[in-house]
Order: structure tokens, then sequence, then C-alpha cells
């Protein structure tokens, strides 16, 4: 690819207040060193164990991933993050800032849970993996792993982290993820619904090319309007979560089965992973919008 040449353009911005919960799609966002403004700022917290509690384990919090979390109004750089409302599937409703929202939680979920705005410093969860063959490297099928995620993994691997202490990004801050994707995987894959909701990425990108067009994107700088500069870091891994049931979409393993015979990559040295989109981490912030264009910088 040519230096500043136009790669696509975004089709659609998300932001996901409270982890494995559904999001907000926005118009506009504010990219920063943490990622977009608000994004996983809260999680739930199984007291008992002290992990967090993620729909990678969707047999443990098997409503998780239906429940919804929308900001009261929207987060504004420098200040206080707003309220969170979180909609529960059985029809309650709770603000983040609520003096019984974690009673209201733990009635819920039938676990003692609370609402955390900062990750515990060993944040780890629960992750099934799925029976499923070249899924996992490390060989787990049809197993519950303990897993670290966040600074507390790169801590574990003896690196820099790219997301700062306390935060509940998985490992790094910034997720993408194309249209040429989701439309080979529509072509892998006719039977199934294939939706960006099932990837939970940040910046959904309208591109022309075919195939997994991001695998490409890997290493480069791109610029998305004219103020963001991304770093492309890693392919994004995927997991269990992609072919779990939510809101409109059913449960549907073909969807991680085909990724993990079609595209299969290499990830920071410590195997092949089934993978669709990429990770980033910017180096620039500033204001996204739909529409803006990405462009490889030079």
């Amino acid at each position: 690819m040519e230096p500043s040449e136009v790669i696509g353009t975004i089709s659609e911005l998300w932001r996901f207040p409270v982890k494995s919960m559904q999001g907000e799609r926005l118009d506009q966002a504010i990219v920063g060193e943490a990622g977009i403004l608000g994004d996983r700022a809260y999680a739930v917290i199984d007291r008992e164990t002290g992990k967090v509690a993620s729909a990678k384990h969707p047999k443990l919090w098997p409503e998780l991933l239906s429940c919804r979390a929308t900001f009261s109004e929207p987060p504004r750089l420098g200040e206080k993050l707003p309220s969170v409302r979180i909609d529960l599937t059985d029809g309650t409703s709770v603000m983040s800032d609520a003096d019984d929202v974690d009673a209201v939680l733990s009635r819920f979920f039938g676990r003692e849970v609370k609402l955390a705005h900062s990750a515990p410093s060993d944040f780890t969860i629960d992750q099934y993996h799925p029976d499923i063959e070249n899924l996992d490297p490390e060989g787990h099928r049809d197993e519950v792993t303990d897993t670290k995620l966040g600074a507390a993994l790169f801590s574990q691997l003896g690196m820099a982290s790219l997301v700062p202490e306390g935060s509940f990004m998985d490992l790094f801050p910034v997720s993408v993820i194309t249209t040429s994707t989701l439309d080979r995987l529509s072509e892998l894959l006719p039977e199934s619904l294939l939706d960006i909701r099932r990837f939970r990425m940040n910046l959904f990108v309208d591109t022309a090319g075919a195939g997994f067009v991001e695998n490409e994107w890997l290493g480069q700088m791109i610029g998305v309007g004219s103020e963001v500069q991304l770093a492309v870091m890693l392919p994004d891994p995927r997991c269990v979560m992609t072919t779990a049931a939510q809101p409109g979409l059913p449960h549907d393993a073909a969807i991680l089965r085909s990724l993990a015979k079609h595209n299969r990559l290499d990830v920071a040295g410590g195997g092949l992973y089934p993978c669709a989109g990429v990770y980033a981490a910017a180096v620039a912030g500033g204001t996204v919008c739909t529409a803006d264009p990405l462009r490889i910088s030079a």
C-alpha cells in the first residue's frame, strides 16, 4: 500500500460501558491512549472469587451478554465519567451510581457481585474453550481456564502494558474490524447471521477489498480522520463470545469453527489462533466520527 492511501471509512463506532454487556453505537467518539473514552469503564466482579465476570464463560454468566449498558450522557475529556444505566433482561434497570446497584446485580445473577470501575491488580476471568479443533494452541478443548487479561497479563509475561493499571481492556485499547472480513465470513457461512455485534469491536470499517484485509495492516500506522493515529499491533484472537446467543442473534459455533479453519494467525509468537480484526494502540488521540476515512500513514 502507498503512504496516505485511503483504505476505508468508518461505518460504525461502538463503546461498551460495562464489560461483556451490550454497548452503544455512536456517531462520534473521543480516542485517547486508553482507547475510546468510557469504553469498558466498568465490569461486574464475583465477590467470592475476585474474578471479573465475562461472557467468555457463557455457562457461568449466561445473561451477561444480553444486558445493556449506556451512559446517561456523553463522557467528556477531563471530566468524571457520567453514570451508566444498566438494563437487565428481567426488565430491571439500575444506575451505576445507585446505592443498591450491587444488590440489584447480585439478585439478578444469583451470585454476590459488585460493579467495579477499576480492574483488580490480578485481573482474571474464567474462559471457556469450546470443543473446536485448532481453536487453542495450548490444546484446551471443552475446558475452562483461569485467564489473566489487561495489565495483569502483560505483567505475567514480563512485558510493558499498553493498557493502564485498572483498565478492563483485554489486551490493547482499540479494536478494528472490516466489512471485508464480515463479507468473507458470510461467504463461508451463508446460513449464519454475521452481525458486527458478535465481535464487539470499536471501529467497524467499510472496505472494498476481499477477504480478511486487516491482516495486511499489522505493523502499520493508520490515520483515522484528521487527528487520530493508530499503531496496529496484533491480530485479534477470537473466543467463544463470537458464537454466543445475544438479542436477535442465535448461538452459532460455526463462526469460530470457520475462523479456526480459514484465518489462523500467529499472535505475538504465542501460537496460531483463529482471528478476525486487529488490535491497535492510539499514538495520537482526538475525535473520530462515522464516515471518517482511514489512511495508511507515511
